[in-house]
């Protein structure tokens, strides 16, 4: 990931120690230890700050005037459970922080202190182990209808048509990852089959059917070759540069053309893009545990809340209520 590097970034050894743990060891993506470091980060800040006994400043709500690489192992193993509510009441107030990312900053405080515990043995206690997640709102994913997503692939247009439109059409047909996408070498590809590499450095095969085999063949007609020092070639390249696309540059190529397509504004993304996949493929017959495999969902759970954008089930049922067509007399003149 650029613009982020664990041994560059300023952190106390015992956060450094975790993000090379999570990186080397746990198989996290570049963005999920930036994530974790920008999370703890924030919360060291805060427990300095506030144990100091000074009031936290106005006028820098991320706290970014705090030296946080200095505090001291003392205070970090110190740290109370007490200290991780406080924190979150403060992000909530000051940072507008909603439940979803409150949560992920619970995962981060968790997760790094049950390692100062059981991978150190620093701590005798984890004192984060009955921190709990905020309750969350449970909404349905957002996708495309099927005519969206059609309407959407016959906009692309632009200079790099071929490289958007192929993006485009494995997001829409295979429901892989961002990180998945932007992950993708040519060497990765075989025949009708693609391997990406998932969440927790899994690796899992995905099949490319008519539709995406001929995007790749319209795109690799016209792909810049890769430098020659290219190791193993990345398929998504910047047409000017000949870098890889980062996650975020294929974000604004998505952004774009869904713009383009009057479909922008809605919360569409390239995650979007993935429940769409899973919610066409769903509603036309595909099991859910055959969608799991697909999705690389390590829970059925997570699955399942794609049941519930279309269940035809559910509609059968509400059908085959005796009142589902009862209307009182008086309204029947």
């Amino acid at each position: 990931m650029q613009g982020f590097s664990i041994m560059n970034a300023p952190a106390p050894q015992l956060l450094r120690d975790y993000l090379i743990y999570l990186s080397t060891i746990k198989g996290r993506s570049p963005r999920t230890v930036e994530a974790y470091y920008n999370d703890l980060r924030l919360f060291l800040r805060y427990m300095m700050a506030s144990r100091s006994g000074m009031p936290l400043p106005a006028d820098d709500p991320n706290l970014e005037s705090i030296p946080f690489a200095t505090i001291s192992r003392e205070m970090i193993l110190g740290a109370r459970l007490s200290d991780a509510y406080s924190f979150l009441a403060y992000v909530q107030s000051v940072n507008n922080n909603n439940a979803k990312t409150r949560a992920r900053k619970v995962s981060s405080l968790r997760g790094f202190y049950k390692y100062l515990q059981s991978k150190t043995d620093l701590l005798e206690e984890n004192p984060m182990e009955q921190l709990e997640i905020p309750a969350q709102r449970k909404s349905l994913p957002k996708y495309l209808t099927l005519e969206e997503s059609i309407h959407l692939l016959e906009s692309i247009d632009g200079k790099d048509r071929e490289r958007d439109y192929c993006i485009i059409t494995i997001l829409l047909n295979c429901g892989i990852r961002l990180s998945e996408l932007v992950g993708i070498k040519l060497s990765d590809i075989r025949d009708d089959t693609l391997t990406v590499l998932g969440k927790g450095n899994k690796e899992r095969m995905v099949y490319l059917n008519d539709a995406c085999l001929a995007a790749i063949r319209e795109y690799l007609a016209v792909r810049p070759e890769p430098p020659k020092d290219a190791d193993k070639p990345y398929l998504f390249v910047s047409s000017r540069t000949r870098a890889p696309l980062t996650p975020r540059r294929v974000e604004q190529i998505v952004e774009t053309h869904l713009k383009a397509a009057g479909l922008g504004g809605r919360g569409y993304s390239p995650h979007k893009l993935r429940h769409t996949a899973a919610t066409l493929m769903l509603q036309n017959g595909v099991d859910v545990r055959t969608l799991q495999e697909l999705l690389g969902h390590d829970n059925l759970n997570t699955t399942q809340i794609y049941t519930h954008v279309d269940n035809s089930e559910l509609r059968i049922a509400a059908e085959a209520n005796p009142l589902a067509h009862f209307e009182p007399d008086n309204k029947k003149d």
